[in-house]
């Protein structure tokens, strides 16, 4: 699909005359953080982006959960505090609404880190688990006004998301190995079977 195709898509939503919540899910190195990124600087001040990943549990809270071997699957998460968050955004109060970013470079969430003004129209998130239909996390669509799913070459995916690992920091065989046998491969089997509810399926983008 052309980009320019889906920055129409998404002017339509920026214009309905309220805001609207756009989502974006995809397994891990799919590019959706990319094409979020790449669809709010193109929407020129209209577009406010969202990451989902701000709601990752703190590295200290893992640890005390006993659960920090699983980072970044669905249970790791605060999917209630950011089904509270889509909700505030969907309202439109009359104040600036501020979100969490997940910071790669120290592995941990920043809070109030994104600004985002009530004359914004559409919200862009993204993140993994937008789309799925199972316990707390299935109220993230019902917020949702529409949803998008990049479903790539898998090949490429996770030739990206090695190359992701090594470029924070990770040995080339431990991230190969948590990519093709670790968790990331866990989470994007239980992503990838989570398309149906996706009002856009793209799988390549030009």
């Amino acid at each position: 699909m052309r980009f320019e195709e889906l920055v129409d898509r998404a002017r339509r939503l920026a214009g309905s005359g309220e805001r609207s919540l756009l989502g974006i899910g995809g397994a891990p190195g799919s590019g959706k953080s990319t094409l979020a990124r790449r669809l709010v600087d193109a929407l020129d001040g209209t577009a406010a982006l969202v990451g989902m990943d701000g709601f990752h549990l703190a590295q200290r809270e893992l640890d005390r959960l006993g659960i920090a071997d699983r980072k970044g699957a669905p249970d790791t998460f605060d999917v209630p505090g950011y089904v509270d968050l889509l909700g505030r955004l969907k309202a439109c109060g009359p104040d600036v609404v501020y979100a969490p970013e997940f910071r790669r470079e120290i592995e941990e969430p920043v809070a109030c880190a994104v600004p985002v003004p009530p004359d914004v129209p559409l919200v862009v998130t993204e993140g993994n688990y937008l789309l799925l239909q199972y316990d707390r996390w299935k109220r993230v669509r019902i917020v949702l006004d529409e949803a998008w799913f990049l479903l790539i070459d898998e090949d490429l995916r996770v030739a990206r998301l090695i190359d992701r690992h090594v470029r924070y920091g990770r040995p080339v065989e431990e991230a190969r190995d948590r990519v093709l046998n670790g968790t990331d491969h866990v989470n994007a089997l239980l992503v990838n079977a989570s398309t149906s509810t996706a009002d856009l399926l793209i799988t390549d983008v030009l």
